[in-house]
């Protein structure tokens, strides 16, 4: 992968880094970054997102279902990180097996208490960070190659984005309906 692009300069936002230009245009990983951050965690227009989602979620919010069957926010958070993980494993042609978790997509979490909740919430942010990093060394032709199938590396990015906030606005509809502030 080429170096990082040298008219981006990084400044911190939470735990990603959020681009601003120095001089001269926008460039499309530039947008990406943006896009990338304001999904997982930086102040965005659009109101809440992943990591704003799931801020001062209890262990016990986290674990409750809102029927059998569905999904908890704890399970959805790490399917995003699974995922934010598969992407940057694509964008770098890295084999399968290095996700810490065994499986795929969506794990079971039975149990749950503070420290596995933590765990979870850290994992994805290590996630992003490593995503992130990737994608900050992105050149155009990288954006433009196939990353298996018939989708090229844009388009993998954008998705990881749109999958970010559809995770945010579920956990967030999860959180009213434990509240039964949904009538």
């Amino acid at each position: 992968m080429p170096a990082r692009n040298p008219r981006i300069v990084a400044v911190r936002s939470g735990p990603a880094l959020r681009p601003r230009v120095a001089k001269g245009a926008l460039t499309a990983v530039d947008v990406l970054l943006t896009q990338l951050d304001q999904a997982y965690g930086s102040k965005s227009w659009h109101g809440t997102n992943l990591r704003g989602s799931i801020r001062g979620v209890s262990p016990e919010d986290a674990a409750w279902r809102p029927q059998d069957g569905r999904h908890s926010i704890q399970e959805i958070t790490v399917h995003a990180a699974y995922w934010k993980y598969a992407a940057r494993r694509r964008l770098t042609g890295e084999k399968r097996g290095s996700f810490p978790l065994k499986g795929s997509n969506w794990f079971a979490r039975q149990t749950i208490d503070a420290a596995s909740w933590q765990a979870d919430v850290e994992l994805l942010a290590a996630c992003h960070v490593a995503l992130r990093a990737v994608v900050a060394s992105l050149s155009l032709p990288d954006l433009q190659r196939s990353v298996g199938g018939s989708t090229n590396a844009i388009s993998l990015v954008s998705g990881i984005i749109a999958h970010d906030l559809y995770h945010a606005g579920q956990i967030q509809l999860i959180k009213r309906l434990r509240e039964g502030d949904w009538q």
